[in-house]
C-alpha cells in the first residue's frame, strides 16, 4: 500500500540528515515522501522523488532568511550548560514553532499526508497532527531530550512546561507534553549506548540513520596517505559552537599537541584561521567525513550526536570535549560505555589532550568497547527498521 509521509524538520543539518536516510528508504518502498521545512536550500539535498514543502508564513523573505540564519547560528551563541537550554527554548525553538504552526496546518490541509514524522524540536508538528487527526511519529535526533537526568530533574520538568505552554496557546488543552508521539518515537541510537531507561514501548531505538551523502567534496587522499603512513590518524571535528577567540585558542592547543608528532591530523576548519599549517595536518572547511572516518583511529569532537554515532558506527573511539546543549549527555554516554575520554572545554590543557589521545591509542579496551557499541548499532536495525515501524502506523 503506497502512503504519503511528511517529515517536519528545522533548518539544522544534524536534525535533517537522519530523515533524508529514512525518507530515501520509504521512497525505495514506493511511498510518497515530503519534507516540511523553512529552508529552501534543503531541496538540493532531498533524495530523488522527495518533495520540499515550505510553510507559508506571514513574514517577508528577509525575515524568513534571518530566522533560518539565526537557527543555523544558534550554536555559536556564547551560552553554556543550563543557560544554553534556556536560550534554545526561549530564543529559538518557541519562536520558530510559533512562526511555523499556521503554515504547517495549511500544508497538512492541502497535502493530506497519511503519517507525519516531526522532529522533536518542531513540536508544532504534533500540535498540527492532533488538530487534523493525522497519525504522527517523532524523530529524536538529540537523545538527551528524552533522558531524565536524576541529578537535574527540574530541567526536564522545565522543558515540559515550555512545550505544554505552546500546546495550550495553540489549541491543545492537555496538561501533558505531546512532543514525543505515543504511537511511535524513533531514537537514532541504541538502547545500550543510551543507557538504562524505563521508557515505554513506543520509543524505538533504531541506531544511527547514516547513509552515504552524495556530496562532491574535494579531499587530498594522496597527502592523507603520505602523512598517515604507519601513523595513527586523528579526525578533529569540533563544530561551530563557540566564538572566534575561543576557536583560535582551541585550535592553537590542537596544533601545539600534534604538530610534527607521529600522528596525522585531519581538522575541519577554515585554513585561513591558521598562520601556519603543520606538515602532518590537513585542514579544510568541509571534508567527506563519512568516507574518511573508516580510515581514522581516533576522533576528537564536541560530543555532538551525529559525529559520535558516525565514529562508533565504524568502531572508532573518541576524545569528547562538550561545549553546550545535549553534548554533555552524549559525552557522558561515551565515558560510561568506555569508548572514549572526556575533557573540560574551558579547562583542558595541551598535556591533557595528548595524554587522552595516547591512552586511547595504547589501551585496547577503548577500541574493543567501540566495536561492542558498533555491533549494538547494527543490531538496532537502522533505517530499514525505522521504515518498518513507520509502515506499521498505516494499520
Amino acid at each position: 500500500m503506497m502512503a504519503k509521509y511528511a517529515f517536519i524538520v528545522p533548518p539544522l543539518t544534524g536534525h535533517i540528515n537522519p530523515t533524508l536516510s529514512l525518507g530515501s528508504e520509504l521512497l525505495d518502498r514506493n511511498h510518497s515522501v515530503s519534507w516540511i521545512c523553512l529552508d529552501p536550500e534543503l531541496n538540493k539535498q532531498l533524495p530523488k522523488g522527495g518533495e520540499l514543502l515550505i510553510p507559508p508564513i506571514e513574514a517577508s523573505n528577509e525575515e524568513k532568511s534571518k530566522l533560518i540564519a539565526y537557527a543555523k547560528e544558534l550554536q555559536k551563541k556564547k551560552v553554556y550548560g543550563i543557560d544554553s537550554l534556556k536560550f534554545l527554548y526561549e530564543e529559538v525553538l518557541t519562536p520558530m514553532n510559533s512562526l511555523m504552526i499556521q503554515g504547517i496546518e495549511k500544508i497538512l490541509q492541502k497535502y493530506k499526508p497519511d503519517v507525519i514524522i516531526h522532529d522533536h524540536q518542531i513540536y508544532a508538528g504534533s500540535v498540527a497532527a492532533l488538530k487534523y487527526n493525522i497519525p504522527y511519529a517523532t524523530s529524536v535526533t538529540a537523545p538527551a531530550s528524552i533522558k531524565v537526568n536524576a541529578n537535574f530533574p527540574k530541567i526536564y520538568e522545565w522543558e515540559g512546561e515550555q512545550i505544554i505552554k505552546f500546546q495550550n496557546n495553540n489549541g491543545i488543552l492537555k496538561n501533558e507534553r505531546l512532543d514525543c508521539s505515543s504511537l511511535l518515537t524513533l531514537v537514532y541510537t541504541s538502547k545500550i549506548f543510551f543507557g538504562e531507561n524505563n521508557l515505554p514501548s513506543n520509543f524505538k531505538f533504531i541506531g544511527p540513520a547514516i547513509a552515504t551523502r552524495h556530496l562532491n567534496i574535494e579531499f587530498d587522499w594522496k597527502k592523507f596517505e603520505i602523512i598517515g603512513n604507519n601513523r595513527p590518524k586523528i579526525l578533529v571535528s569540533i563544530g561551530t559552537n563557540f566564538d572566534y577567540k575561543q576557536k583560535i585558542e582551541f585550535f592553537n592547543k590542537i596544533i601545539e599537541a600534534f604538530e610534527d608528532q607521529e600522528v596525522a591530523v585531519v581538522l575541519i576548519s577554515d585554513p585561513n584561521l591558521f598562520k601556519k599549517i603543520p606538515k602532518n595536518f590537513i585542514i579544510q572547511n568541509k571534508i567527506p567525513q563519512l568516507e574518511i572516518i573508516p580510515h581514522i583511529q581516533l576522533v576528537i569532537c564536541h560530543g555532538g550526536n551525529n559525529t559520535v554515532c558516525e565514529a562508533l558506527s565504524e568502531g572508532i573511539p573518541l576524545v569528547v570535549i562538550p561545549i553546550a546543549y545535549d553534548q554533555s549527555f552524549i559525552s557522558t554516554c561515551v565515558v560510561e560505555n568506555g569508548v572514549g575520554i572526556r575533557l573540560n572545554f574551558n579547562r583542558f590543557k595541551v598535556e591533557h589532550l595528548k595524554n587522552a589521545v595516547t591512552t586511547i591509542l595504547n589501551e585496547n579496551s577503548f577500541k574493543e568497547n567501540a566495536h561492542f557499541i558498533q555491533k549494538s548499532f547494527k543490531e538496532a536495525g537502522g533505517i530499514k527498521k525505522g521504515a518498518d515501524y513507520l509502515e506499521q502506523l498505516l494499520n
